[in-house]
């Protein structure tokens, strides 16, 4: 059994007047990899504070394993104003700064880069350098706060990669339901002010929810129909003089009876985008142009066109020069030499940190909206977008200067989608949005008849919003060939053989990896040839063995769930442990069927070997 490393007790914890959580629990075992998922300020940053002391619950215990070692990577940067990566680094780890540097090279973290000022990178590399000083720190669980907002694809395919091979635990707070998929077993959702944990990744958390919402819809209708016959009952015989005493019985009954509370389902947020203003065929012109600053050119020989109502998706490495490139085509940098120009009627609307920055601190939330609206936007629909982005109530009528990071980031994005601009040019819009969010936001993309030129690390959104790809490198712009999912693809094998060339003789040991057996491998005859006959026969009879218990272990649980089910339906007091238990065992069964697959292949593949043995 998994040792537990640390357990959350009847945890309550408010500011002022708002209750993030009460009475919540949930325990974190060695080497479980668990996503934390919730809307935008449910508790979960919170939570991780309250993980490591920097804050402390109202009411409640937290019980740490005396051999915890915890790992913080936070969304918020704690550098010295003139450290540089390597004296960060000194100043965080207790391993050899040599050791770091080989992790570096693996996130492509160079010698140059460590040298200079923290303060003087881009987001994403200062991402890799607070990486390197947690992986410096080898903790047992890691905290990850949305560590992917401002990796490149390529970094964060790497970062996958490490976390799945990773042997020690995580919690990882994130809004990339692709990255969740690929690196977690299991989901603690924050929501609501309770604390739920799951088995499975993300999409396994999708569909338990759906599960038991089903089932509990199902038993409180049941419940309904009940409560319904009673009052009937009573409404008809209660004055009678045989029945009264029964009808006074059954309506004691109601009393006795439990209510299921059916929280209500989230709201579907939906983004309404108001539609562009009439242009003429081109957006953007770029003709052999050079971008960058007086000191430095960072990208040369650009020559592209891009249409009215073309979605481009802008991809590269960090640093590369895609936010070089938007700032470029948004005209708000000039080319340094070559030719640029808009097409007929064009306007560009540009999300970027820089707006955020340029915010008006005296604005209040909706005031803000409506400066940036269009004259013809009407003030229901900024109130709509509004709502759609989380401001709504008195969330709305919020100074500007008192929002968080991530509301200010949405703000500003509300502004640029209200300007009814043909031409949108989004750098990072995804970052400090929930799941609904970014799926309205992708939808109204999709949807939107004008031009979108996006920079993203969210894999899904740009996969569904570009129908076009950019990649930037080397200082180099070109147009790729394929689809977004040819050009992950690629990268995953460039890195893959970047891996093998880079492979030391002996490789640190992060993930314990069996390496089956080819199927139907052949087995040449030698000399102890009837020894080899045994053996397969034995690994054959052990295969058919465990398969007919996997038959036997999936009936069992089919039947179980039959009874279960009728229970909940016939039963007038609900109960949750049997919903629960319904729901492990429909994941039970799954797991053996894909254990049953397994067993078939394997038993195959003796069987073929010892055919080949035999021939």
């Amino acid at each position: 059994m998994a040792e537990n490393l640390l357990q959350l007790h009847d945890g309550s914890k408010s500011f002022g007047p708002r209750l993030l959580f009460s009475k919540a629990g949930f325990s974190i075992n060695a080497g479980e990899h668990v996503g934390v998922i919730g809307p935008n300020g449910a508790g979960k940053s919170t939570l991780f504070r309250i993980l490591t002391g920097e804050d402390h619950l109202d009411t409640g215990s937290l019980t740490k394993a005396r051999k915890l070692s915890l790992g913080y990577l936070s969304q918020h940067d704690h550098w010295e104003p003139e450290e540089t990566g390597n004296s960060y680094l000194e100043r965080v780890t207790q391993i050899p700064i040599w050791e770091l540097k080989s992790q570096g090279r693996v996130l492509q973290v160079t010698e140059e880069l460590l040298d200079k000022k923290v303060m003087s990178l881009s987001g994403g590399y200062r991402m890799r350098i607070k990486l390197m000083g947690l992986l410096g720190q080898a903790p047992n669980l890691m905290l990850l706060d949305e560590p992917t907002n401002y990796l490149d694809l390529e970094t964060t395919l790497l970062l996958e990669q490490f976390l799945q091979a990773y042997e020690g635990a995580f919690l990882l707070i994130s809004h990339d339901r692709e990255f969740l998929r690929r690196t977690t077993d299991h989901i603690l959702e924050v929501e609501g002010g309770e604390m739920t944990k799951y088995n499975g990744n993300i999409d396994d958390y999708f569909e338990q929810k759906e599960l038991l919402r089903n089932q509990l819809e199902t038993r409180a209708a049941s419940l309904a129909d009940k409560r319904k016959e009673v009052l009937d009952f009573v409404a008809r015989f209660g004055a009678s003089a045989t029945k009264a005493r029964q009808a006074q019985s059954r309506l004691k009954s109601l009393g006795r009876m439990e209510t299921i509370e059916l929280k209500p389902l989230p709201v579907s947020s939906t983004i309404r985008i108001p539609p562009p203003s009439k242009t003429g065929k081109l957006a953007v012109s770029v003709e052999n142009a050079n971008f960058g600053y007086p000191e430095r050119t960072v990208l040369k020989n650009v020559s592209l066109q891009i249409q009215r109502g073309d979605h481009v998706a802008v991809v590269g490495l960090n640093g590369a020069g895609k936010s070089t490139l938007l700032k470029g085509i948004s005209g708000t940098l000039s080319p340094l030499t070559g030719k640029f120009e808009f097409g007929f009627g064009m306007k560009i609307a540009f999300f970027a940190q820089h707006v955020i920055e340029a915010l008006n601190a005296d604005d209040t939330v909706i005031g803000s909206l409506e400066k940036a609206a269009h004259p013809d936007v009407k003030h229901q629909e900024i109130l709509d977008l509004a709502g759609s982005l989380l401001f709504s109530g008195d969330d709305s009528r919020k100074l500007v200067s008192v929002l968080s990071g991530g509301e200010k980031s949405r703000v500003a994005l509300g502004r640029v989608l209200l300007q009814k601009a043909p031409c949108l040019v989004l750098d990072e819009p995804t970052n400090h949005l929930d799941f609904q969010t970014v799926e309205a936001l992708t939808q109204a993309l999709r949807a939107y008849e004008g031009t979108v030129i996006v920079v993203s690390h969210d894999r899904s959104f740009i996969r569904r919003v570009g129908t076009k790809i950019l990649e930037v490198s080397s200082g180099e712009v070109r147009l790729y060939p394929g689809s977004y999912e040819e050009y992950v693809w690629s990268l995953q094998q460039d890195l893959a053989r970047e891996e093998a060339g880079a492979r030391p003789p002996k490789a640190a040991k992060v993930a314990k990896v069996a390496s089956p057996a080819s199927p139907g491998a052949s087995i040449e005859r030698s000399p102890n040839w009837k020894e080899e006959k045994k053996k397969l026969e034995r690994e054959l009879r052990g295969c058919e063995k465990k398969i007919s218990e996997n038959e036997a272990e999936m009936a069992k649980l089919q039947k179980e769930n039959e009874a279960i089910n009728q229970e909940l339906i016939q039963d007038p007091s609900p109960s949750m442990v049997l919903v629960r238990k319904m729901s492990d065992n429909g994941e039970r069964i799954q797991k053996l069927e894909e254990s049953w697959l397994e067993l078939a292949e394997e038993k195959e593949a003796r069987a073929k070997a010892l055919a080949d043995l035999l021939g």
